[in-house]
């Protein structure tokens, strides 16, 4: 392995480098790029047809309202669909040179002026974006993004301040999920939640199903390991080093599971990234060792490395300084009975407090949307409440078609799927449900783009309904004899049929 350059400066600020980190930065640095290509991608794709000038939630709309969380360059200089579309191909390129690691080659400030225009960029977005950029990955990524543009570039050793406050955001993530879960559902505390949680989370991926089927011990299992790796690994991640790095490889292996057990767009993925932030030079050296079969040995620079200019100190400083004070909030709600869940304590979404699945869904609800073309039913089904001619929208990623095996997207976010798992859970009488009901009725290509079937090839239907049904995985005999995924029963009306016009 390439050893370590020897340092051509010591002075009294030595403390504050981290020469052993090269490899977490790379990973950290090219890996949250990562995540925003694929968050500007998701928007470039999506945001038009649900958030756009002719969207179900028009952002104008919005931004006349109350609904504008904080700075966006759409609060100055207005929306539009055009300039919506110039800042996501603006965030793609930068990102895209992030990923590449180019300007990592350069001077530090380069590193950090690409970083914080993707902040900047993307929180444009994300403000108003209402419900549907209401998640708490976009705060996660925002928070990260501007962490990581300190950490610098090649011309410099990774500032340790600015890595120990990635791991304290790794802390609140992971410990802020376990106590949500704890002081919430009973299930998580008698340990069977996931009795329920593989077949009832928003979007099941291919292994759900089998996940879903193991054995009742197993489920009791992997609650306990849960709560180990979240209530109690977060406090070794600050433990020097080779601790550090064992507790950030059962981080990231909790959030691998998570990854293949199920689809929470890049929630998981940024974390094991951000994770890397405990793993030093040695530790990555001797896995690729173990891995590859390579001689064992820190890894690390090549070349000699000149002192950091005293600007780029002081601002390094400066930022620890601000995301210190800016994480006071989340600290005290750690530890708060009324601890709240992915929430911004200042308009810059930084320094905020995380967490998910403090209550377990214990039955699948799925809305089911069904359209009718009255002049293909022949004469003896002219009546409109007849079951003849229905024929269902399929969405890309929620359940639908009980034959149909459960795809993976994560970390590509389906924000429209995403938002109807929550109906069921509330009313269907939403405004943005509504207009979509509206612009299925319309045939609007947009938003019928988002779908992964339109039954009418773009055609508009006559009339379209709501149903509701109770979904189940399939159990292996049931798989075995009728080639299904899902079991649907209970089935509902709940909306219609509403004529077009």
């Amino acid at each position: 392995m390439v050893r370590p350059g020897p340092s051509t400066y010591h002075g009294a600020m030595d403390w504050l480098l981290a020469p052993d980190y090269w490899v977490a930065r790379e990973i950290l640095q090219r890996g949250v790029a990562a995540v925003f290509l694929i968050a500007f991608a998701s928007t470039l794709n999506q945001f038009r047809a649900l958030l756009g000038e002719r969207g179900l939630l028009p952002a104008n709309r919005l931004l006349a309202g109350p609904g504008a969380r904080g700075p966006s360059v759409f609060t100055r200089w207005g929306y539009s669909d055009a300039k919506l579309v110039a800042v996501c191909w603006v965030g793609l390129v930068v990102a895209g040179t992030l990923v590449a690691g180019l300007p990592q080659a350069g001077p530090a400030w380069v590193v950090l002026a690409a970083f914080l225009l993707l902040w900047g960029l993307y929180q444009s977005i994300v403000n108003i974006g209402g419900i549907f950029y209401g998640f708490g990955w976009e705060m996660l990524l925002l928070e990260a993004g501007f962490t990581v543009g300190f950490l610098g570039s090649h011309q410099v050793d990774p500032p340790r301040t600015i890595l120990i406050l990635i791991v304290w955001l790794v802390f609140r993530l992971e410990f802020g999920a376990g106590m949500i879960k704890w002081r919430g559902d009973p299930a998580w505390r008698n340990l069977t939640a996931l009795y329920y949680h593989h077949e009832t989370q928003p979007m099941p991926g291919p292994l759900s199903r089998r996940a879903h089927l193991a054995p009742r011990w197993w489920h009791r299992c992997e609650v306990a390991g849960n709560h180990v790796a979240q209530l109690a690994v977060p406090f070794l991640l600050f433990v020097p080093q080779p601790v550090a790095s064992i507790a950030a490889g059962v981080v990231i292996a909790t959030q691998a599971w998570l990854v293949a057990t199920g689809n929470f767009a890049w929630l998981n993925w940024i974390t094991i990234v951000l994770a890397c932030a405990a793993i030093d030079d040695a530790a990555f050296g001797g896995l690729a060792s173990l891995v590859a079969g390579l001689p064992a040995g820190p890894v690390g620079p090549l070349a000699e490395r000149a002192a950091a200019p005293a600007g780029w100190t002081v601002v390094v400083l400066l930022a620890t300084a601000g995301l210190l004070v800016a994480g006071i909030p989340a600290l005290r709600n750690l530890f708060s009975r009324s601890q709240l869940m992915n929430a911004s304590f200042n308009r810059w979404q930084l320094g905020n407090a995380y967490g998910a699945f403090g209550s377990v869904t214990r039955q699948r609800t799925e809305v089911v949307i069904e359209g009718r073309i009255d002049d293909e039913v022949g004469d003896d089904d002219a009546d409109p409440e007849t079951e003849t001619g229905w024929h269902e929208y399929e969405f890309r990623g929620k359940p639908g078609d009980p034959a149909r095996r459960p795809r993976q997207f994560a970390p590509y976010h389906l924000r429209l799927d995403w938002m109807m798992w929550f109906l069921p859970l509330g009313s269907l009488h939403q405004r943005w449900f509504q207009a979509l009901l509206l612009k299925l009725l319309a045939a609007d290509p947009a938003v019928l783009a988002l779908l992964r079937v339109d039954p009418f090839s773009g055609r508009a239907p006559d009339r379209i309904r709501v149903l509701t049904y109770r979904y189940r995985f399939a159990n292996d005999q049931e798989t075995k004899d009728r080639s299904l995924y899902w079991i649907r029963s209970d089935r509902r009306l709940a909306i219609g049929p509403v004529r077009r016009g």
